[in-house]
């Protein structure tokens, strides 16, 4: 079995800025990952199937839900801890994080912000450890961009509502115990309902022959005449500002995570330039060698600083939706560069399994797009400098 060796890159010396807690906690992720993750990955990739037997670990490590207070089994913790937690999971694998993204910023996250205190002491300790996992249903088949086109729509039948529509690409979907899912009523206002898996009308078939995220299980979500309780509506949001918080709280997680998988692969390529013989000495002697290496590093470097700088934002309370937006677009430009350069320089190796380099170009393909693509988020960054929408 081939050992992790992995080493984090810290060009600026930035784990001097991290308390004595945040690098206790993502040292402890990063040992999880090289003896959890590591070993196993590239073989739930081959076979595209998520290793469902982790969902224990990642509760355990506190990876559910860690903003989300003690008293509802989340771990209290500030908002560097959870994006070095996510980078630690993303070096290992983009799928794994999704997973534990989607449970902790887009499940978590607003039955805490907008759930009733039933719903919370219900749902939160049993997301926490992972005994329950959960979904999030926004994205549409005809409505991903434009989350207010949607049709997912209900209607009042007493104590319940009759939910109908269908949600597209959504990670945990296939073995997920609730969905919070987004959906209209009948006058058109958007609110969150919490659906169980087992409600009649409940369906969620798996999307097959993904080349990217293979180890994340994605799937529809169908809602056939599904009698959902009233009680089961997150009371304290309508509109789209409950779907979006949702999203930035994710797209926060991401930046973090997408730099976690550039560092592996810078890591891999420097280690492997350093040991690949060619025209009799190592390649990492050969000056565009080194300027793919130099420049990876100082991407990675640069980033690192703007996830830092906001997640004391965050802490704060004053990060902005459009900061987190161009922290997650920056991040995952830049992972996706330093991958494709990393591939170049393991030359036909890039593309084997026997390295992490192939699988993290499939992924970022996809975390480049989910949770807002490219180009939106260059929009939504060009929207908050000039004042004007260029969306409509």
């Amino acid at each position: 079995m081939k050992q992790d060796l992995f080493q984090s890159p810290d060009y600026f010396n930035l784990d001097a800025l991290l308390t004595e807690e945040h690098l206790l906690i993502r040292d402890a992720v990063r040992q999880w990952v090289k003896k959890e993750i590591s070993p196993i990955i590239e073989d739930s990739c081959q076979q595209a199937r998520f290793p469902s037997h982790i969902i224990p670990g990642l509760g355990s490590i506190g990876c559910f839900g860690p903003t989300i207070p003690t008293e509802y089994g989340g771990a209290g913790l500030d908002y560097i801890s959870y994006g070095l937690m996510m980078q630690e999971l993303e070096r290992g694998d983009s799928g794994i994080r999704s997973t534990a993204s989607v449970q902790g910023s887009l499940v978590m996250y607003p039955i805490h912000a907008f759930g009733s205190e039933a719903q919370k002491q219900w749902y939160l300790p049993k997301l926490a450890t992972g005994e329950f996992m959960g979904c999030f249903g926004l994205t549409e088949p005809d409505h991903g961009s434009n989350p207010s086109g949607m049709t997912t729509n209900f209607r009042e039948d007493g104590d319940h509502v009759i939910l109908n529509g269908a949600k597209l690409w959504i990670s945990n979907a296939p073995f997920a115990d609730i969905a919070v899912v987004w959906a209209k009523n009948e006058e058109g206002v958007i609110h969150g309902l919490i659906v169980e898996r087992g409600m009649p009308g409940f369906s969620t078939p798996e999307i097959k022959d993904k080349w990217s995220l293979r180890a994340s299980a994605t799937g529809e979500l169908v809602f056939d005449n599904i009698r959902v309780p009233k009680d089961n509506i997150l009371p304290g949001v309508k509109g789209l500002k409950g779907p979006l918080s949702c999203l930035s709280s994710a797209r926060y997680g991401i930046a973090w995570g997408a730099i976690g998988a550039a560092m592996d692969c810078y890591d891999t390529a420097l280690r492997y330039a350093k040991e690949r013989v060619q025209f009799g000495r190592p390649i990492a002697g050969f000056q565009l060698i080194q300027k793919k290496l130099a420049e990876m590093v100082t991407e990675i470097t640069k980033a690192q600083l703007m996830n830092w700088r906001l997640g004391v934002l965050k802490n704060e309370g004053k990060a902005t939706p459009s900061q987190i937006s161009m922290a997650k677009r920056n991040a995952c430009e830049v992972a996706t560069n330093i991958v494709r350069d990393a591939r170049q320089i393991l030359g036909g190796m890039g593309i084997t399994g026997e390295y992490s380099v192939m699988r993290h170009m499939m992924n970022l393909e996809s975390v480049i797009t989910y949770e807002g693509t490219h180009e939106i988020h260059l929009l939504i960054t060009g929207m908050d400098i000039t004042g004007l929408d260029a969306f409509k």
